[in-house]
């Protein structure tokens, strides 16, 4: 329970009608989750107002309104906050309720379309080797210490982030390590926060649909290090051509790794082969389990940020080189047929060609590789014949299937693909819509030493079709069918 002015410190109001002394027993942005003496925030979304709930909410218990514009109601004991932006004070008072969490950890926040959900939890394992209690707010799973919570959102909402980082305190973590999506950003879910230092990974075209524009994406991105203090620290890959754009005005400690660039972190690959890396960090080698140049990346970017926060370079190095890559990511499923046989993640064009460019890199015969890829329904159109085309191109044979379809129509998220199949790559390429048969005629199509890729799901142990989520894993499959002997 809270004193209504207590939480309401920070926020831009334009009015209070009331009593600022009102006790607040709880927060909802969601009117079916009101209770009695709880404030309500009503939010503009992007199908749903919540202002048009407000009247709900109050007979559900809500003493409290924070809104845009006020209610037409005539309650005496109700207390009526107007401001400019309901989302971003949510994420305020969010905060002020529970402590102001995000202060009392060391929290990185990491953004970019690729490799933050790698980034994030390595740096957790890496912390908790190193002898911390860290927490963890990712794409795969949330961690407190090593108690693990589902995620349904990369980034949580405000409520959610400041009780799982009061949890966090409770439970005496130091540390939190965060994916920032840029939905997030935009949606001010991390308004009120306080990050310690802010990553950014690097940056491709993916969601589209949302954003609109590339450039509308990108300036999401930056939002995360608009809003770090003098204090805090920037860490941004000096290769990719937008990190420089991520620091403009940006009042934090500026640094840069990068492989290929002038950085204050520099990389070097030696040796990439199917059992790991062998990476030159700033004068050092160290071998690493993980496999692939994207990876040299990765553990670039976890290594910078384990220095930026203060510890031993020898400790960093030898944490990271006994690290496995999380589950989904180039993750290798070993089968009794002797395939090479991966699922990953890669969900966008520029993924999924580092994916399949690793994977050429490491083939030494005439070594077949067949690549099993979809594309997720009400998501980004655009990269749909994008995808297709990269995989046929990288690819000796592609089956083209469904992924997430979401509420759209599985076929035309196919017919959507196979635009972009060029005319010389048209008989190489498979239409299987059921992704489990799609798994298992690729399974038919390989022989021992050949090579696997089953793409854009990863982690995920669930199909959504018409808003319904029924249980299946990629790396399930596959191990049914080759494991044959």
């Amino acid at each position: 329970m809270q004193v209504l002015k207590n939480i309401l410190y920070g926020v831009s109001l334009k009015s209070l009608t009331g009593d600022r002394e009102e006790e607040v027993t709880g927060i909802a942005f969601d009117s079916r989750k009101v209770k009695e003496g709880f404030l309500f925030v009503a939010i503009k979304g992007l199908t749903v107002d919540g202002h048009n709930y407000i009247e709900k909410a109050v007979e559900f218990g809500a003493k409290v309104i924070v809104c845009e514009y006020p209610p037409e109601l005539s309650d005496e004991n109700l207390t009526v906050v107007k401001t400019d932006n309901s989302a971003e004070a949510l994420g305020i008072i969010a905060s002020n309720f529970y402590g102001r969490p995000s202060e009392k950890l060391k929290l990185v926040g990491i953004t970019g379309t690729n490799g933050k959900t790698t980034c994030a939890i390595l740096l957790h394992d890496l912390f908790t080797t190193l002898g911390y209690s860290a927490g963890l707010l990712s794409t795969v799973e949330n961690r407190i210490n090593n108690r693990i919570t589902a995620t349904v959102a990369t980034t949580p909402d405000a409520l959610q982030l400041n009780q799982l980082m009061s949890e966090m305190v409770k439970t005496g973590c130091t540390y939190c390590f965060m994916e920032v999506s840029s939905h997030a950003l935009v949606q001010h879910r991390t308004a009120g926060v306080h990050f310690t230092g802010g990553v950014f990974t690097n940056i491709s075209h993916d969601h589209l649909d949302y954003h609109k524009t590339f450039d509308e994406y990108i300036a999401a991105k930056k939002l995360l290090f608009d809003g770090l203090s003098s204090e805090a620290f920037a860490l941004v890959n000096a290769d990719d051509k937008r990190g420089a754009v991520m620091l403009q005005n940006t009042k934090a400690e500026k640094n840069r790794f990068a492989i290929r660039s002038v950085a204050d972190f520099k990389g070097r690959l030696i040796h990439s082969t199917l059992q790991g890396l062998e990476l030159n960090f700033n004068g050092v080698d160290v071998w690493f389990k993980l496999i692939g140049e994207f990876n040299a990346y990765n553990l670039l970017t976890v290594y910078s940020t384990a220095i930026l926060l203060g510890e031993d370079k020898e400790d960093v190095l030898s944490g990271l080189s006994m690290m496995q890559g999380p589950r989904g990511r180039f993750e290798k499923v070993n089968n009794e047929a002797k395939v090479l046989a991966i699922v990953d993640y890669a969900h966008t064009p520029d993924a999924l060609e580092t994916v399949l460019k690793t994977i050429n890199d490491l083939r030494t015969k005439n070594e077949v590789l067949v690549t099993v890829v979809g594309c997720g329904g009400d998501r980004d159109k655009t990269k749909r014949p994008e995808m297709a085309k990269i995989a046929a191109k990288l690819s000796n044979k592609v089956i083209l299937t469904s992924d997430n379809p979401r509420t759209e129509d599985a076929k035309q998220i196919l017919e959507d693909m196979k635009a972009g199949i060029p005319k010389s790559k048209e008989r190489s390429v498979m239409v299987i819509e059921d992704r489990k048969e799609a798994i298992c005629t690729a399974c038919n199509l390989v022989n021992e030493g050949d090579m696997l890729l089953v793409a854009g799901k990863g982690h995920e142990t669930y199909q959504e079709i018409n808003g319904v989520r029924y249980h299946f894993d990629d790396k399930e499959i596959l191990k049914q069918q080759l494991n044959t002997e």
